[in-house]
């Protein structure tokens, strides 16, 4: 068996390079979710302090055991948990809870969501903990962002107040939203409410602090972070259209800076990128020669209608390679997954999208599996062990 490259070919109508997005964000992360397409990256990686944008994890294991419901050791949203000391004795802001009372669960998570309430959170990390601690609860949240592919977090508490050890990176907060977003659609919009007056209790902490949310640009959630070390930062998300997109940033030095900064991104995603069509399911888009089946190809065609993310303004043509590992033996089905269509558009990552056969080949007969064993030999003495065409 050899690697086969079938040699470039116009693939459709592409692009001019999109316009490079300089940020003023210490560390950065902007995807498309529709397609997975990474559209920026600054620092991303890093692991960095931040602030109450790690609520959105106390959220996610919050979301989780309410979905699990009590009998399974989860929450009800009508069960009123205990607000505790350690609850109440946290500042920042605040549902301004006290001990002693009991809050439902429903209230609490609108309380994280809307007002960034690092008492509620302490309640909900307090009766989810295996050891009835907050601490207890944020190794359980290190070990479920690991499990979630979060490879650059740790939590030491469950809001995000400044502690020693307490990070997360931009991307494994974009991985958190998209699972938030994709996991959790029935608890989602609790994040585009923009105001919650919990019990009249102070009027004036009632509102979201997330400034992308009344701005008319789609933007329908995350979560706001701002302490003295990690400057303002936001997790967002915005739709339009048929295309969703998360960004994260964080390092910016004011309020302000942090909304304008959130606006250009969301209006840079929507404006230099666009859906494309480049091919429909089941197009052919090359041939491969079969190992000792009945058939001495088979065709190479589109699992599905592939819809891919490029730079908005049509200029030139792109060109895009067939790669697969040749000859393929039979028997094969239909569907099997056989290559890969590999292009890279100016300006994004390399896209790898799914080809798969367009018929079965059941293995062959004598005298056919002799042919292809002759053709295959004479094919190689020529070519060598790398074919192209």
């Amino acid at each position: 068996m050899f690697r086969i490259v079938l040699a470039a070919f116009v693939l459709v109508a592409s692009t001019l390079s999109a316009a490079a997005f300089e940020t003023r964000a210490g560390a950065a992360f902007v995807m498309d979710q529709t397609t997975g397409t990474v559209l920026l990256n600054k620092n991303a990686d890093a692991p960095l302090p931040p602030a109450s944008m790690s609520k959105l994890m106390t959220l996610y294991m919050a979301f989780e055991a309410v979905r699990r419901g009590k009998a399974d050791g989860g929450l009800d949203l009508n069960e009123l948990l205990p607000v505790s000391e350690h609850a109440q004795s946290y500042g920042g802001s605040s549902m301004f809870l006290r001990s002693g009372e009991t809050v439902s669960v429903e209230d609490l998570l609108r309380g994280i969501i809307v007002v960034s309430g690092n008492d509620a959170c302490v309640v909900i990390a307090e009766a989810l903990s295996p050891d009835g601690t907050e601490y207890g609860f944020a190794r359980m949240m290190t070990q479920r962002a690991q499990q979630l592919g979060m490879n650059n977090s740790t939590f030491i508490n469950a809001s995000g107040w400044p502690q020693t050890g307490h990070v997360m990176s931009m991307r494994d907060l974009a991985i958190l939203a998209d699972r938030l977003i994709t996991d959790f659609p029935e608890f989602y919009p609790m994040f585009a409410e923009t105001e919650f007056p919990f019990d009249n209790r102070v009027p004036s902490n009632s509102r979201n602090r997330n400034p992308v949310l009344t701005m008319g640009i789609g933007a329908d959630g995350l979560k706001t972070g701002h302490t003295q070390e990690a400057g303002y930062g936001l997790v967002g998300s915005a739709k339009q259209g048929d295309r969703r997109v998360i960004f994260v940033i964080t390092g910016l030095e004011t309020t302000a800076a942090r909304a304008q900064e959130s606006q250009a991104i969301v209006n840079w995603a929507f404006r230099q990128f666009a859906m494309r069509d480049i091919g429909k399911a089941g197009q052919e888009f090359a041939k491969a020669d079969v190992w000792m089946g009945s058939s001495p190809q088979v065709g190479l065609v589109a699992a599905e209608d592939m819809n891919v993310l490029m730079p908005a303004l049509a200029d030139r043509e792109i060109e895009a390679e067939v790669v697969f590992t040749g000859p393929i033996e039979a028997p094969i089905a239909k569907g099997d997954p056989l290559g890969e269509l590999v292009f890279t558009p100016e300006g994004l990552p390399e896209m790898r999208l799914p080809l798969v056969a367009d018929q079965d080949v059941p293995s062959g007969g004598f005298v056919s599996r002799m042919m292809t064993a002759a053709m295959v030999l004479v094919t190689t003495l020529i070519q060598g062990p790398e074919g192209q065409s």
